[in-house]
């Protein structure tokens, strides 16, 4: 499986891709992460190539090969989107955090992203993270929210992904982190029957 995670710095999306790594790694597949940090101390983007399988040669996503792309913010979303396969799997936080070209004026955050994207021809999935993170107790666990979603399209057993958040968590962030990925795996049913047009 080819996951792409993009991010704005500060997410959370590094924590993601280590989960996702450790999972791989305690089911017997092998891994290959790829991180590109960027600016990510001063709210760059934070991209993560994250495959995993029987047998993995290169950490790096070709354009137009990713299975699914793990989004935490809109406009990141947008900036790689060209990653994703046809009918490939996107997940999306619909946060909006503004990139110094916007705040300093010189240009506009684009208005339309979630209409435009709804049109592509992939298994869609937006959700208030934040409000999720929020709900979990903290609003930096939008990182766990989206990784409950991905999760809840995968094949993998609830508790190996559970086995590994309790690894990776620090332990005053535990309890946080897995109410935020239960919300994140929960959310697929009622999504899907609120969208079921995208899904046929």
């Amino acid at each position: 499986m080819n996951i792409l995670i993009s991010a704005v710095g500060g997410q959370g999306a590094l924590l993601a891709s280590r989960i996702l790594g450790k999972l791989a790694q305690n089911v017997g597949l092998d891994v290959k992460i790829s991180e590109v940090h960027g600016m990510s101390q001063r709210g760059g983007s934070v991209v993560t190539h994250v495959k995993f399988g029987d047998k993995i040669f290169s950490p790096v996503i070709e354009s137009g090969t990713a299975d699914v792309i793990l989004s935490f913010e809109l406009l990141e979303c947008a900036n790689y989107i060209h990653y994703l396969k046809k009918e490939g799997t996107l997940i999306v936080n619909t946060q909006k955090i503004e990139p110094m070209p916007v705040i300093t004026g010189a240009t506009l955050y684009p208005s339309n992203l979630i209409s435009e994207i709804s049109k592509l021809p992939v298994n869609l999935y937006t959700v208030d993270a934040v409000g999720l993170a929020s709900r979990a107790g903290n609003v930096k666990a939008v990182n766990l929210v989206l990784v409950g979603i991905l999760a809840s399209i995968t094949d993998i057993e609830k508790s190996e992904w559970k086995k590994v958040i309790e690894e990776t968590s620090p332990l005053k962030f535990l309890e946080i982190n897995l109410k935020a990925f239960d919300f994140g795996y929960n959310y697929k049913d009622s999504y899907q029957s609120e969208n079921s047009y995208i899904y046929g």
